[in-house]
């Protein structure tokens, strides 16, 4: 993956009792950051695939972030339904080219 996580020592802040709950927070900590990442990026992919006006461009395009919509919903970073209805929009766009 081409993205670093910044890990802040959140625990150190924390009012945290028990180890077990130190080590929540800084689970939740890396994994907010990789979410935060991962939605940033279906983001940009969706702007890009608007913003094309090549019709084969944008189809060979339009598979790639398909299938990252799909992964990102089965992870649920995004929901299930709001990938299904960015690839729908997307593939309006690309049919209307």
């Amino acid at each position: 993956m081409g993205y670093q996580v910044k890990q802040k020592k959140i625990f150190e802040i924390t009012m945290a009792n028990h180890k077990s709950s130190e080590k929540r927070i800084r689970q939740t900590e890396k994994r907010r950051i990789e979410n935060r990442y991962w939605a940033k990026t279906s983001r940009n992919a969706v702007r890009r695939v608007r913003k094309m006006t090549d019709k084969a461009e944008a189809t060979a395009a339009l598979n790639k972030v398909s299938a990252l919509l799909d992964r990102l919903g089965r992870k649920h970073i995004i929901s299930k339904n709001k990938a299904a209805n960015l690839k729908s929009k997307l593939a309006k766009h690309v049919n209307s080219l």
